[in-house]
C-alpha cells in the first residue's frame, strides 16, 4: 500500500478545510434566508433579541458561524446590534419608516419612467410568467412563497429598465424594508391587492400607459408602510 506523502496529507487537509468552509458558508446563508423571513413575517418581533446560544441550537451552527450570521443580518438591514444587549430585530421610528418610504417612491417611479415603451414581447411575457407564479402562490395562502416570488416580480420589472445604478439602488432599498413588510405579507386582503396591481402594471406595459405605469408603482408601496405604522401605534398603545 502506498503511503501518503506530506505534501498529499497537506493538500487533504486544505481540501477538508475548504469543504468545511464552504458548508458553513452556505448553511450560514440558508439560516439568513429562514430568519429575514421569521422577521419579514413577524415570527420575530421589532426589538426581540437573537441570542447566540439559541440560534447555535436551531440551526446546528458553530458559535464563528452564528457570529458572522448576525454580522450578515446587519448588512440586510433586518438586524442591529446594541451595546449591553446584542442583537436584535430592527425596529424602525416613524420618521425613518417614511423617509425610506419617500425615497423609494422617487426611485421607483423615475425607473417607471424611464422604461422604454413599448417593451419588447419576449420581456413582457417573462414578467407575465412570474405574476403567474405570483397568482399560484396567492391562491394558495403561501405567504413566504409570496414573499419571495414577489421579489422576483420585481427584479424582473425593473429589469426592463436600461440604468444598472438605479436598479441596483431600488434593490437594495427595497431590501431594507424588509421588515416594515410584516403587516402586509400577512394579511390575505394585502396579498390580493398587491396581485391584481401586478396585473395592472403589466397591462400598462402591454399598453404603452406610462403615467398610469407610474402611478401604480407609487401606490404599490403603500399598504406595507401604513400596516407598519398602525402596528408601531398598537405596539406603544396608541390607537391604530
Amino acid at each position: 500500500m502506498d503511503r501518503p506523502t506530506r505534501a498529499g496529507t497537506r493538500a487533504q487537509a486544505a481540501r477538508s478545510i475548504q469543504d468545511d468552509t464552504a458548508g458553513s458558508a452556505q448553511a450560514m446563508l440558508a439560516a439568513a434566508a429562514i430568519l429575514e423571513e421569521d422577521i419579514v413575517f413577524g415570527l420575530l418581533s421589532p426589538r426581540e433579541r437573537l441570542v447566540e446560544d439559541d440560534l447555535m441550537a436551531r440551526f446546528n451552527l458553530k458559535r464563528h458561524v452564528v457570529r458572522q450570521l448576525l454580522v450578515t443580518l446587519e448588512g440586510m438591514g433586518v438586524v442591529e446590534r446594541k451595546r449591553n444587549v446584542g442583537a436584535v430585530v430592527r425596529a424602525f421610528p416613524a420618521r425613518e419608516v417614511m423617509e425610506l418610504y419617500a425615497l423609494r417612491e422617487v426611485l421607483e417611479t423615475h425607473a417607471a419612467s424611464l422604461i422604454a415603451l413599448p417593451v419588447p414581447a419576449a420581456r413582457l411575457q417573462a414578467l407575465v410568467a412570474v405574476q403567474q407564479e405570483h397568482d399560484v402562490a396567492v391562491a394558495a395562502g403561501d405567504a413566504r412563497a409570496v414573499f419571495r416570488i414577489n421579489q422576483r416580480f420585481h427584479r424582473e420589472l425593473f429589469a426592463l429598465v436600461d440604468n444598472a445604478v438605479l436598479r441596483q439602488a431600488i434593490e437594495e432599498y427595497a431590501r431594507r424594508a424588509h421588515p416594515i413588510r410584516f403587516g402586509s405579507l400577512a394579511a390575505a386582503g394585502y396579498r390580493e391587492r398587491a396581485r391584481q396591481e401586478h396585473w395592472a402594471m403589466i397591462e400598462a406595459l402591454r399598453e404603452g400607459r406610462r403615467e398610469d405605469l407610474v402611478a401604480l408603482c407609487r401606490s404599490h408601496l403603500l399598504p406595507s408602510r401604513d400596516a407598519y405604522l398602525a402596528a408601531e401605534r398598537e405596539r406603544a398603545g396608541g390607537p391604530a
